[in-house]
């Protein structure tokens, strides 16, 4: 599995919107920090994953948290402050790794999704199980058992829409096959929204 946050020129599945802001890369989870303290991978220019901004703890607000799509990355010139540009407008497509797992108990997972749909929601999650490149699953609790913020909802990507251009059939579909009953993390495109403005 992936020990890196998703990267390549196919993260951006739609042509906006755009709504960047700039972040510091304190405030951003589950992504280490450049000094190596973290749950995750260190953010790079190049890399794109999905995350939450803000309190990490329940007592912080952690379910209403922002989340977006790091766009960009820069580590200052003189001090090692890391800024991200996150995109964090409704409606945005990004691809990038998902978790099947639906729950966890005592700290691991423990059920999974074997046939995900589209709209499906998809949290970000900081859960120990998921791969280093990994900040999202189907799961709304972590390992911990701490409501995940939600992220958005698992989509078509460009190329998965049947029969939808002139000439060339696209039928191949990342909702075609169904995952083992166990931890998978594969690609998916999901449509990113911010769902903190509804659940205030």
């Amino acid at each position: 599995m992936t020990t890196e946050f998703f990267s390549g020129s196919n993260w951006e599945q739609s042509s906006g919107p755009f709504v960047n802001v700039q972040v510091h890369e304190s405030d951003c989870w589950p992504v280490a920090d450049n000094s190596g303290s973290g749950t995750k991978d260190a953010l790079a220019d190049g890399l794109h994953p999905v995350i939450a901004i803000g309190g990490r703890t329940a007592a912080d607000g952690r379910p209403l948290n922002l989340t977006g799509v790091v766009v960009s990355f820069l580590v200052g010139l003189t001090v090692p402050v890391g800024i991200a540009q996150v995109n964090i407008a409704d409606g945005f497509i990004v691809r990038n790794y998902v978790a099947n797992v639906l729950t966890y108990s005592g700290g691991a997972a423990n059920t999974f999704e074997t046939a995900p749909v589209v709209g499906q929601p998809v949290y970000v999650d900081d859960s120990d199980d998921l791969a280093a490149g990994v900040t999202l699953s189907l799961s709304p609790l972590n390992d911990a058992d701490v409501r995940n913020p939600l992220a958005g909802y698992l989509w078509y990507c460009q190329n998965e829409y049947a029969n939808a251009t002139v000439g060339l059939a696209n039928t191949a579909s990342t909702f075609d096959g169904t995952l083992a009953d166990e931890l998978v993390q594969q690609e998916y495109c999901i449509l990113l929204i911010n769902a903190a403005r509804e659940l205030t």
